[in-house]
């Protein structure tokens, strides 16, 4: 029980990051879809040997964090969390592509093990950036530019009413364990059979509050269309947001500046 109120305030916190009032926090959040969007769009244009020019496309997220005032080391956490996924992705690739591609002293990289790095450091840039997204945004109003910038609004209202399904969920399988357990002595109804019970009941629960939920919002004026307090406004702070991390994508897409810098490196002191 404890695990899943812990989850449940871990998840909520990323709402209470998005409150804050920094210089990034008052970006309007279309700004920010768009720079993150072309941030991804760019980072996994390169291809699958790509290593130290990919290195550069750390600042974004960085100074975004930097700027934001957002905890490092719990988005860090996160990252962690899906980054399974990524190593089951290219985890055989050094099994399959083993041509020597790159040298380091005595140690020899095949193609495989290159490959791999590099989806590992791609994934950690896009869900990065997305985090850092939520974070100094907020999901709703994420959905909410999605909706805006012309993604179809039952895209963008499905995908809000999934992240608050989630609370849901988590609130009601924290009431079942809690009553599970309460009724549970000598490690009885424990088992697996007991726990395939409650995940039917889990769904049935979820539903029925789920339409409890759906009604009481069409009570309040829900139309479909999402809201936020805040006044959105595209002004001169947004354009040139945009406009100078995009140019600052594109300009580390052409040159590799890690390999400029250390050749000028080289040249300096040899």
């Amino acid at each position: 029980m404890s695990r899943i109120k812990t989850a449940f305030l871990d998840l909520g916190y990323m709402d209470t990051l998005s409150c804050r009032d920094t210089l990034v926090h008052r970006i309007d959040p279309r700004a920010k879809l768009l720079t993150t969007l072309i941030f991804i769009i760019t980072v996994i244009s390169f291809n699958k040997y790509e290593i130290s020019a990919l290195v550069p496309f750390f600042l974004y997220p960085a100074v975004m964090i930097s700027l934001g005032e957002l905890p490092f080391y719990y988005l860090f956490r996160k990252i962690l969390i899906v980054a399974p996924f990524a190593v089951m992705i290219g985890i055989f690739n050094p099994l399959i592509d083993r041509e020597i591609l790159m040298r380091l002293g005595p140690f020899s990289f095949s193609g495989g093990w290159i490959s791999f790095c590099s989806i590992m450091i791609k994934f950690t840039l896009t869900a990065g950036s997305v985090l850092v997204l939520i974070a100094c945004t907020g999901f709703n109003s994420v959905c909410m530019a999605l909706d805006k910038m012309g993604a179809p609004r039952i895209f963008a209202v499905q995908l809000l009413f999934l992240y608050r399904y989630i609370f849901v969920l988590i609130n009601e399988a924290s009431r079942m364990a809690n009553a599970r357990s309460l009724r549970s002595f000598d490690g009885k109804g424990k088992g697996i059979k007991v726990f395939s019970y409650l995940l039917g009941h889990l769904l049935l629960r979820t539903i029925d509050r789920a339409q409890r939920i759906h009604l009481a919002m069409l009570c309040r004026g829900f139309d479909g269309e999402i809201k936020i307090r805040r006044r959105l406004n595209i002004g001169t702070k947004e354009v040139l947001y945009t406009l100078a991390w995009s140019a600052f994508f594109i300009l580390m897409r052409i040159y590799n500046v890690s390999q400029l810098a250390g050749k000028s490196l080289t040249e300096l002191f040899l």
